[in-house]
């Protein structure tokens, strides 16, 4: 917990320096590590689909045809119905399934009922936190790592709200979730960080109010401090999850093509920098041992097949830019 709270408070810190590495993220940059982000959390959503690593039952004909089942039954309610009924397809799809769980006896609601009413979290629940530099480097590594997926989070989020980011926007985030992962360490907790999957839940939904957001964050808060609420929403069969996963993930990647869409595509140059960074994030999400040979906080940084992508959509941008200005024929 130390290494989390110094970590977070590190990145509030920094957040000004992050914040001006918003020119480095142009549309065809920013379009690809949407996309990457996507498919990198593709492999999570068929795991769940069939049951979640180390399941007995993982791949069963049960889980399988559970988890198509909810992915069919939100894109037949996204087809035939509209308004607030779409905007809520995949807490219908949800509780479509759990319920079909249910019946086919994967619902276990005895945790439910063992879980007390209300319970305040207790800040350094298991002692004074220490400081040690090793932990704290690698804590801070990970948080890099969640802030560059934060990046793209914030980029398509941008995009859907139609508003063009700033450096100060992006430095605004950043202290948010560097005092989201301080928040963590103080309470006994894991660091926070940006759920991407919300990208597809945004654009499913289209709720794009600040407003509504804010009280979102209120009722969770809320809901955190009543243990039976929580204990409720793990009742959800991983099969159920999956199903879902697989649209909200889906739409993450389909975001990114579609911000691709107002980038030059007849220029090579840009499709050689979506090829890479998207081949080589895919790469490293699938066969996650690739790096592992590299010293410790390389194999941190490149065994993620987000920031990997990332980097080399960055890097070969502006090797394609440095060429164009130096009057080579490659347009980006």
């Amino acid at each position: 917990y130390g290494a989390i709270i110094a970590a977070g408070l590190i990145v509030v810190l920094a957040a000004g320096f992050f914040g001006k590495l918003v020119r480095f993220f142009p549309p065809v940059v920013t379009g690809s590590v949407v996309m990457i982000i996507g498919i990198s959390l593709i492999p999570t959503a068929m795991n769940n689909l069939a049951g979640g690593e180390g399941s007995k039952e993982f791949g069963s004909l049960d889980n399988v045809l559970l988890g198509f089942g909810v992915t069919a039954f939100i894109l037949l309610l996204f087809y035939f119905f509209k308004g607030f009924i779409r905007s809520i397809v995949i807490l219908l799809g949800l509780i479509a399934g759990t319920a079909a769980a249910y019946i086919m006896g994967k619902v276990d609601f005895s945790e439910v009922l063992e879980a007390s009413w209300l319970h305040v979290p207790s800040p350094f629940y298991f002692g004074p936190p220490t400081f040690e530099l090793p932990a704290v480097v690698t804590m801070l590594l990970v948080a890099i790592v969640s802030l560059v997926e934060s990046t793209g989070v914030y980029f398509a989020l941008a995009d859907i709200t139609n508003r063009r980011l700033s450096e100060k926007d992006l430095e605004k985030g950043y202290r948010a979730e560097g005092l989201a992962i301080l928040l963590g360490g103080l309470f006994n907790a894991f660091p926070y960080t940006a759920f991407s999957q919300n990208v597809g839940i945004v654009q499913l939904s289209k709720m794009k109010s600040v407003n509504v957001i804010a009280i979102t964050g209120i009722i969770l808060v809320a809901i955190g401090l009543v243990p039976k609420a929580a204990a409720l929403t793990t009742v959800i069969p991983t099969p159920v999850l999956g199903g879902a996963m697989i649209v909200m993930f889906g739409m993450v990647i389909s975001y990114g093509i579609k911000m691709l869409s107002s980038v030059d595509l007849d220029s090579q140059g840009n499709l050689l920098i979506i090829a890479s960074s998207v081949s080589l994030g895919l790469g490293a999400t699938t066969i996650p041992a690739l790096f592992s040979s590299l010293p410790g906080a390389a194999s941190v940084l490149a065994g993620s097949g987000i920031v990997i992508g990332s980097l080399t959509a960055i890097a070969l941008h502006a090797f394609f830019q440095t060429k164009q200005s130096n009057g080579a024929d490659i347009k980006t």
